[in-house]
Formats: structure tokens, C-alpha cells, sequence
């Protein structure tokens, strides 16, 4: 089983869904050195030193910082573990059909992310309302990544390609198709969202992560997806 192709395929394939995000990034990016258009770029030793000192600091308080494991570490190597390694694994061996996995385990998914209604109605001092549209709008979210990554991990048979999808997701957020500053953004996100879908299947096919796919009867069922 080839281990590289899981994460690089996969990994560029979500992004076209950011391209939108991108561009948004930028462009925030190129505004912050427009507005410090003034100030000169310090490439002596002791200014290369503190950028690198500065660079090292934002590193170690990541390191310590418990919320930065939970959300971009620990939730969603749990989660993939969980939900796409060992829930996938039992319903195919049930006789579930992938296509019916593939929509019935991200609800299952989606029902886990419930404490959230429970943490924002107490934290955020909101009303249960609110707090029932918030969370009703990420557990939808939630439904809709957790049949990517189960249709990642059915064609590719691979845990490594939902997982760095669902890292790099987390660091993403929602992607960005719309902003007042410019319709680049949503130019950017509909060529994404075209080119996402027209190499969905390409980028997955089973014969790019495994090199036995022809007469095996393998739990996953990837060798009748070709």
C-alpha cells in the first residue's frame, strides 16, 4: 500500500475547495505590508535572529497551548479512528453497501459534535435558540465533511487521506466564497469548487494508493470502485 499518495492527493484536492480562502488570505496579507509600505525590512543578522526568535516563540506557545492539540491533534486523529478506521470497517463487514456507508456513518459523526449545543449555550450565555441554529448549522457542516472523508477512505483504504483532510480543514475553517472586498474570492471559490469535482474520482481512484487491485476481495470493496 503506497503511504506518500495518501496524504499529498487528498491534501491538494481539499484544498481547490480554499482557493477562495487563498486569495482572501492574500490579499489580507498584501494590505498589512501596503499599510506598512514605510517600514523597511531589517535582513541584518540581529533582525534575521529576532524574526527567527519570534518564529520559535509562536512554535513553543503552540506546543503548550492544550486547545491548539485538541482541535488540530487529538480531535481528529480520534475522530478518523473512530468514525472512518473502525465505524466504516464494522458497517462494510455488516453487508453495508459503500455507498450507504458513506452517507449513514458522517450522521453518526455529526451526533458526536452535540456537546458543542451544551458548551456554547453555557459559555456564550446565549439562548438555547441560538445556540440550536449555531450548532445545527456545524453539525450539517459536519454531516457534509464526514461523507468526504468517508468517501476518502472507502476509495482510498487509507486512514492517512481523511486525516490530513481533516487537519487541514480545522486550520481552514469554513471555506471563504464571498467577501465585500473584492470578487476575486468567489471567482476563486467557484473554480475551486468546479475543479474539486471534476478530479474527485480522478484523484481518488484506488489503483493511485494501492498496486493490488484487480480479483481481491478486500473489506473496504475499493477493487469495485474502479
Amino acid at each position: 500500500m503506497k503511504q506518500w499518495e495518501a496524504v499529498v492527493f487528498p491534501l491538494c484536492l481539499t484544498s481547490l475547495m480554499y482557493i477562495g480562502s487563498f486569495i482572501l488570505k492574500t490579499l489580507s496579507i498584501w494590505s498589512s505590508w501596503a499599510e506598512h509600505g514605510d517600514r523597511q525590512i531589517d535582513i541584518s543578522f540581529h533582525g534575521l535572529k529576532s524574526g527567527l526568535q519570534n518564529l520559535i516563540n509562536w512554535m513553543v506557545s503552540a506546543v503548550y497551548d492544550i486547545s491548539v492539540w485538541r482541535m488540530y491533534i487529538v480531535a481528529p486523529l480520534t475522530e478518523e479512528l473512530v468514525f472512518r478506521g473502525c465505524m466504516i470497517s464494522l458497517l462494510l463487514c455488516g453487508g453495508f453497501k459503500a455507498y450507504t456507508v458513506i452517507l449513514l456513518s458522517p450522521v453518526l459523526f455529526s451526533l458526536a459534535h452535540l456537546n458543542h449545543l451544551l458548551e456554547y449555550y453555557m459559555q456564550q450565555n446565549t439562548s438555547l435558540l441560538k445556540a440550536s441554529m449555531v450548532v445545527g448549522f456545524q453539525l450539517g457542516y459536519t454531516v457534509i465533511f464526514g461523507s468526504y472523508a468517508s468517501f476518502l477512505f472507502v476509495r482510498t483504504g487509507h486512514i492517512a487521506a481523511p486525516l490530513v483532510s481533516h487537519i487541514f480543514c480545522n486550520i481552514m475553517g469554513l471555506p471563504a466564497f464571498f467577501s465585500r472586498r473584492t470578487w476575486l474570492v468567489s471567482v476563486g471559490f467557484v473554480a475551486g469548487a468546479i475543479s474539486f469535482v471534476y478530479l474527485l474520482f480522478p484523484l481518488t481512484s484506488p489503483a493511485l494508493y494501492n498496486d493490488r487491485t484487480d480479483n481481491c476481495e478486500c473489506w473496504h470493496t475499493y477493487c469495485y470502485w474502479t
